[in-house]
């Protein structure tokens, strides 16, 4: 079984450190786990931005949501990575869950600090960092390895061991209604395992070519990067130029939306960050949220852990509802003033506890 690592270890780096001819079938476990729990480490702070907008039909609020559903595609494609050829994704433990405010898992980006708050620039500068395409050079002195890099050598570890592949444990769900790469399918063969690994590159970085999501969910939508950095920017990226193609953001205007003033969540929890403790209700709120959320990935987990069809099916509806369940309360927190006189609001920790 793969080596099961601390969510803030460096185990990436040391993964993509390994030559070629090292990378076998515990190295590929090891590496389909690091990209659960990175896929997984997006959701919670795009979900706090997205929740924290007042105006959910914004256009703003619209192209979040777009690529929420797009990471969640993400995470259940890279679980079928791992199933495919005999792992197992292991997202309910508190080893391997994301704790914030802290580092992307296994090392990429090692110069972020992903943290939880409303929508503000920072929190566009931060996700548009976390979706940076990859560089030329990709593991830099200071050990900086970029999520493109890491999935293209998952990619080369799949074509130099294609027999891997067993088509066993696969979730499906179709969500094509979020964009024509958003199913989740079965992944039976090593085209299966290619396409894949195509959509999770592309969807967050574009093409070499181009910035557009060759994926989309409508004509013309960019790539995450380039979402956020257009939010960031406050303006529509556009082609300047052509021959060769030049892209700036130079278009219309995007105006910032009103959004609720969540804080940053401190290391360990409001509770532990140093502020007056919360009233019985706020607290109650965010025991709720961190019960559903962890149930949540229990249920994910228990679906991948099936044998069974309807099993699957089962937990994985369930964990589904739990992410519904979250929005409500989670929105309440945000209205509830924290007490130190800052204007800032609480809002959801995503905080995994045992049951």
């Amino acid at each position: 079984m793969a080596t099961i690592v601390s969510y803030q270890s460096s185990r990436i780096v040391e993964l993509m450190d390994a030559r070629e001819d090292q990378r076998d079938s515990e190295w590929l476990k090891d590496a389909l786990q690091q990209a659960v729990m990175l896929e997984l480490s997006t959701l919670p702070p795009y979900l706090c931005a997205l929740w924290s907008i007042e105006d959910q039909e914004s256009d703003v609020a619209q192209a979040i949501r777009r690529v929420v559903f797009d990471e969640m595609s993400h995470l259940g494609l890279a679980g079928n990575l791992l199933t495919t050829i005999g792992g197992m994704p292991r997202l309910a433990d508190a080893r391997t869950a994301p704790k914030y405010p802290g580092p992307l898992p296994g090392g990429v980006r090692p110069d972020l600090t992903v943290f939880l708050s409303g929508l503000t620039k920072d929190s566009l500068d931060l996700f548009s960092r976390i979706e940076e395409p990859d560089d030329p050079v990709t593991v830099e002195s200071g050990g900086h390895t970029s999520i493109g890099a890491f999935y293209s050598a998952i990619g080369e570890a799949f074509r130099q061991h294609p027999d891997l592949i067993t088509g066993t444990r696969q979730m499906r769900r179709l969500m094509s209604h979020h964009g024509e790469g958003n199913d989740v399918l079965e992944i039976t063969s090593l085209a299966g395992a290619e396409k894949a690994i195509g959509i999770i590159k592309e969807q967050g970085e574009g093409t070499a070519a181009s910035p557009e999501n060759p994926h989309p969910g409508e004509q013309g939508e960019l790539a995450h990067f380039y979402v956020f950095r257009e939010l960031f920017h406050g303006r529509k990226l556009v082609r300047t130029s052509q021959n060769p193609d030049r892209w700036e953001f130079a278009g219309d205007a995007i105006a910032m939306p009103s959004a609720l003033p969540m804080g940053k969540v401190p290391a360990g929890g409001w509770e532990a960050g140093g502020l007056p403790a919360p009233d019985e209700e706020t607290r109650q709120r965010l025991v709720e949220v961190n019960l559903q959320y962890s149930e949540m990935l229990r249920f994910l987990e228990r679906a991948w852990q099936a044998t069974a069809t309807a099993d699957m099916q089962r937990n994985l509806s369930a964990a589904v509802t739990r992410m519904r369940f979250l929005v409500e309360p989670s929105q309440l927190l945000m209205q509830r003033a924290l007490p130190d006189g800052s204007g800032r609001t609480y809002g959801p920790e995503f905080r995994y506890v045992d049951p």
